[in-house]
């Protein structure tokens, strides 16, 4: 089976990656979310990108699902010392990844084809393509103002009350090469248990996408158990715009885009509204979803191939 997948964040990471280690394999291509991406020290940073690429290669860091394991913080111990900002944590590991992707795209390189040779010196086999290789930039409305998406994840540490979002550049970005075919040519495209505000709409907001996924069968999973996110902000940010975080929440915010959303067993209450103020015909499947441990989340992404394998045999 053919499956695309979008995602950002810790959560697309671990799902991705365990859609990745299924026997017998899946034809996978994981569609990664860009608008988070930043400058710091003149270096190109992509933290969705290389969240997804260190988890399908085994290199991230367990405790925390981003970064390297075994990291070291050397350069940032000095950069400290010297009084340089120190608010963005860059490891020694993952700084070499920033300084050779820099390197490339000055050379000319697109943003693609660099994810490509890093993927393949990781021994990363899933093809992962960033959703566009022009800029688009997450910009956060808060109630003191605009904000770099960075500037309120980390700096701020999603402190500042949100009002809404913006995708600076969406509009005249194009998808990378290959991602409309990955999505046409897919059996089921999964959007990844990701937050929906920064991780997953930024990527329906390039032009073409959206229009390329109401042509196949969707088949989400949602980022909040029991009302809150497994982790980071989505939660709080539903909150802070009139919404109660929910299951539910999450199938609205996706409406009819999707055939099929896959929520957690103590949600399954929800069932009934989900039903009632969405869709009476989107398919809701109660699954433990919660991916804690590399083996989890093999187990999960067996169950969304097998509720994929239904909505394609249903259609």
């Amino acid at each position: 089976m053919k499956v695309a997948a979008l995602a950002g964040g810790v959560g697309g990471a671990k799902l991705a990656d365990g859609l990745s280690r299924l026997d017998p394999a899946v034809d996978l291509t994981v569609i990664v979310n860009t608008g988070d991406d930043f400058s710091l020290f003149g270096l190109q940073i992509c933290p969705d990108l290389d969240t997804v690429c260190y988890n399908l290669a085994g290199l991230e860091n367990s405790q925390t699902g981003w970064g390297r394991e075994d990291e070291n913080w050397v350069t940032l111990q000095e950069i400290q010392a010297l009084g340089g900002p120190d608010w963005f944590q860059l490891g020694g590991k993952d700084l070499a990844t920033h300084l050779e992707r820099t390197r490339r795209l000055n050379e000319g390189q697109t943003l693609s084809e660099i994810t490509k040779d890093l993927c393949s010196t990781w021994g990363i086999d899933t093809a992962v393509l960033p959703m566009s290789n022009d800029p688009v930039r997450t910009l956060v409305e808060t109630e003191g103002g605009t904000l770099d998406f960075q500037d309120y994840f980390v700096r701020q540490a999603c402190q500042p009350e949100v009002k809404g979002f913006t995708f600076q550049g969406a509009s005249e970005a194009a998808p990378a090469p290959g991602v409309l075919e990955a999505i046409r040519e897919a059996d089921v495209v999964v959007i990844c248990p990701s937050n929906p505000w920064v991780s997953i709409d930024p990527i329906l907001a390039v032009p073409g996408i959206r229009g390329a996924l109401e042509e196949k069968i969707v088949l989400g999973m949602s980022p909040l158990i029991g009302g809150k996110a497994v982790k980071g902000p989505a939660a709080k940010m539903y909150l802070e715009m009139g919404i109660e975080p929910s299951a539910s929440a999450v199938a609205r915010h996706y409406g009819r885009l999707l055939k099929g959303l896959i929520i957690d067993l103590q949600d399954r209450n929800l069932i009934p509204e989900i039903l009632g103020k969405v869709d009476s015909s989107l398919a809701v499947f109660p699954e433990h979803i919660l991916m804690k441990t590399r083996e989890e989340r093999i187990s999960v992404a067996n169950k969304v191939m097998d509720i994929a394998s239904r909505l394609v045999k249903e259609t």
